[in-house]
């Protein structure tokens, strides 16, 4: 019976979706976000790559600095707007343990986390309404 139960959590664990989040190391987020769409070198030194995952409705772009994500946005391959829902969940993903509070108004929507080390936008960036979550310095 214990074997059972330790193949049982094994295969789900294998099967629950891989997650990154905000400061995570680059490899598990390519892990995590699947194919390269585009990758660029920024003249600060920093990378910032663009990936969609196989058969995934997100695209998600990451902004590195020595290897670790600093800032990443969530959008709609199809450039439709992200469901309250969906915008509550990418936050929470991106809590490290905190909470996110509304900083901002119903026409500019910011949230900042309650440990301040983090503050995220929802706006339209390159003509798609996208949650952007950084790292504050």
């Amino acid at each position: 019976m214990k074997q059972l139960l330790v193949v049982v959590l094994t295969v789900l664990a294998a099967l629950s979706p891989l997650r990154a989040n905000l400061g995570d190391r680059d490899e598990r987020i390519d892990e995590a976000y699947g194919n390269v769409v585009e990758r660029h070198l920024l003249d600060d030194g920093r990378v910032s790559i663009l990936y969609h995952k196989d058969r995934d409705r997100y695209l998600y772009f990451v902004i590195f600095a020595n290897g670790r994500s600093v800032l990443e946005g969530y959008s709609h391959v199809k450039g439709n707007d992200l469901s309250e829902k969906e915008i509550a969940r990418f936050l929470k993903a991106n809590a490290a343990g905190a909470t996110w509070m509304p900083a901002g108004t119903p026409k500019e929507r910011r949230f900042k986390r309650s440990d301040d080390k983090a503050e995220a936008t929802y706006a339209t960036t390159d003509g798609r309404p996208t949650l952007t979550v950084r790292t504050k310095k």
